[in-house]
């Protein structure tokens, strides 16, 4: 690729001409880079003002609601700049979707995770350290291994852009230990900026992001949380489907039904169907092909409305989403906006309706119980994990494994939510992190020696076959587990796939190989070797701050779901920080108080009504000309003048000869 982004032909100059245009402003650069690889003449919200502070070196905490165009404020002053930008993410899913962006534009990016073998990562900071890569997206867990801290020293790093940075502060609804190594990265880069990225944060978690990024000023830029066009509803019913039925027989267009649990999913995408309403499901226990399928006919328009668990969002951008609706309450309203959030992003009129039955609460509250296990039952459950993950005390640090929750759980007869809990409050207690689900390619490795293998005798030919293919493509089978791609072995095979599975499996029956299909699952990265039950601990305080959080959080969705007084969209901005925010007069609340006001006014005479009366009264005491009446009421005479002029021709006054009004009785 060399130096350049897309070819001369293309009409885009090379990198190293981009940066050296010396004589271009800032802003000439910025807006270049955003015409040139995003199509745009003008940039959104205070998009532009992050970038100007961020190319004049300053740190700087930015709050932008999800679908504010977050990537884009460091995405363009790196690529107006000279050297790369550090991103920090933990969502794995982010990270690759970003990266497979920016290659499409040319822009060379690279991901550093814990799915990753030895060697792929290697080869990822290598690149970084001595290549011509522009983004390089890394996991808070890598920041501090032996490799990343040898090889970041070297890059020409411009900026550090941290996303989801609420996971630095212990008020944050998703602290994460392994952020705070963020700030001994800032050591190592002294001179190099810091941009924080975060779709929520109250002012206390953004004072603390601060403060532990090592901000050399507090700068903090606020995006409007205000979503003029969309209209938030709650509606209190113990009738949650006809509801649910309601609004989708009466809004036109595609939408979103968000459940708790992945059966509640299939159950009202069958009820919808049923009413004539093409639905689907989705849920984090499909199958991934299945996943995409369900996925792509909803966003292509053959299925109307997606019904599915808070697995289904992240990075779908369908611009056309007319509502929204959540069959329960969320844990937060963190949660709630960013999935409401996705409604009406066309700028359209769009919809976002809360259902509350009368026992969600005693609900919530029992789910919190199992979710908060006590801390001998946290230890019990680590110890359960490490076991079925085969995981030796003394050994694991910096190591990542696929775990099964569900398989899991159904074995040790444990609820799911109980055990997520305990694994947040270890990753919290900096002994592991835990990602979410997330495609994972076949991996083999090779239980002989290389010589043992001459040596065996395979009796089929078929396998010596797959053998003789794997030797020849994969490197390092020997050692360690190696990614393969069994369509590709299935093309030099002449095999089909589901032949190349099965003869795989058969291999690893014969203990030649150890084999893990490819699938999708959670992975545990272990920050430190496996503990003893008797040295792991829980912080107390941990625990209780954390339940505390959860439960402050919780108050706070139910007060927003049972408000019936104040704006609901002005309740979320004032969340956010938002002290100066307005009624929308959108959401139920504000249409309520609009259509009290009409009533009233039509129940309660005019003004003009009620000047008339007294104007009459005045007559009936004794006659008057029109210049005393209107200076007796302190009125403006052309508005007394009206008024009379009504009244002479409804025949309720009379004109006398001395030009006097009198009433006529």
């Amino acid at each position: 690729m060399g130096d350049a982004i897309f070819s001369r032909r293309n009409g885009v100059l090379p990198l190293k001409n981009l940066y050296l245009c010396s004589v271009k402003t800032n802003e000439d650069k910025i807006h270049e880079v955003l015409r040139r690889y995003w199509g745009y003449t003008s940039f959104r919200s205070i998009q532009e003002t992050i970038i100007r502070d961020i190319m004049e070196g300053r740190d700087t905490l930015a709050l932008m609601p999800t679908g504010g165009g977050k990537s884009l404020t460091y995405q363009v002053p790196t690529l107006a700049s000279e050297g790369l930008c550090v991103v920090i993410t933990p969502l794995i899913a982010l990270m690759k979707d970003q990266v497979d962006r920016l290659r499409k534009l040319g822009i060379p990016a690279v991901a550093i995770h814990s799915g990753l073998s030895p060697r792929q990562i290697d080869i990822g900071l290598d690149n970084a350290a001595y290549g011509d890569v522009k983004f390089l997206y890394v996991s808070p867990e890598r920041l501090f291994t032996e490799a990343f801290r040898l090889r970041v020293q070297r890059m020409p790093v411009s900026l550090i852009a941290v996303d989801e940075a609420h996971c630095i502060s212990q008020w944050g609804y998703d602290f994460r230990p392994s952020y705070l190594q963020i700030a001994r990265l800032r050591e190592l880069l002294p001179d190099v900026p810091v941009l924080a990225l975060t779709a929520s944060a109250t002012d206390k978690v953004a004072d603390d992001i601060m403060t532990r990024l090592k901000f050399r000023e507090k700068h903090l830029l606020r995006s409007s949380f205000s979503r003029p066009n969309l209209s938030y509803a709650v509606r209190h019913t113990d009738d949650k489907n006809e509801q649910l039925l309601r609004l989708v027989n009466n809004v036109p267009g595609a939408g979103i039904v968000y459940m708790r649990t992945r059966e509640g999913t299939e159950q009202i995408a069958e009820l919808l169907k049923e009413k004539g309403i093409p639905a689907t499901c989705y849920h984090g226990g499909m199958a991934h092909t299945e996943r995409t399928l369900r996925q792509e006919e909803w966003i292509s328009g053959k299925v109307r409305v997606m019904v599915a668990t808070n697995a289904f969002g992240m990075g779908i951008d369908k611009q056309d989403v007319r509502f929204v609706v959540h069959y329960t309450p969320c844990d937060s309203l963190e949660s709630y906006y960013q999935e409401a959030g996705r409604a009406g992003r066309d700028g359209k009129r769009a919809y976002a309706l809360l259902l509350i039955s009368s026992d969600d609460p005693e609900r919530i509250v029992k789910r919190f119980d199992k979710e908060f296990p006590p801390l001998n039952q946290v230890k019990d459950i680590y110890d359960s994990i490490c076991n079925y993950l085969q995981l030796p005390v003394g050994d694991g640090e910096m190591t990542s494994y696929m775990f099964n929750i569900h398989d899991f759980c159904s074995r040790e007869h444990l609820y799911s939510g109980t055990v997520i809990s305990a694994l947040k409050l270890l990753q919290q207690n900096d002994y592991l992190t835990y990602t979410d689900a997330e495609e994972h390619p076949a991996r083999i490795m090779f239980t002989v020696s290389r010589d043992e293998l001459y040596r065996l005798r395979v009796e089929k030919e078929d396998l010596d076959t797959i053998i003789r293919i794997l030797l020849r493509l994969y490197n390092g089978i020997f050692t360690e587990f190696r990614p393969i791609n069994e369509g590709e072995i299935a093309t030099w095979s002449g095999y089909t796939v589901e032949k190349v599975k099965e003869r795989l499996k058969r291999l690893w029956m014969l203990r030649v190989i150890r084999y893990i299909p490819s699938n999708r699952s959670p992975m545990i990265f272990f920050n430190r070797e496996r503990m003893d039950r008797n040295n792991l601990y829980i912080s107390p305080e941990t625990y209780r701050l954390r339940r505390e959080l959860m439960e402050e959080r919780f108050e706070n969705m139910l007060r927003y779901a049972q408000n019936e007084e104040r704006c609901r969209s002005q309740i979320i901005e004032e969340y956010f920080g938002d002290h100066s925010a307005q009624p929308c007069g959108v959401c139920d609340i504000c249409l309520a108080h609009r259509r009290e006001q009409k009533r009233r006014q039509a129940a309660a005479p005019s003004a003009d009504e009620e000047l008339l009366t007294r104007i009459m009264e005045y007559l009936r005491q004794e006659p008057s000309d029109p210049r005393s009446l209107a200076a007796a009421f302190r009125c403006p005479p052309e508005r007394v003048a009206r008024l009379l002029k009504n009244a002479l021709r409804e025949g309720k006054i009379t004109t006398l000869e001395d030009g006097k009004l009198k009433i006529i009785e």
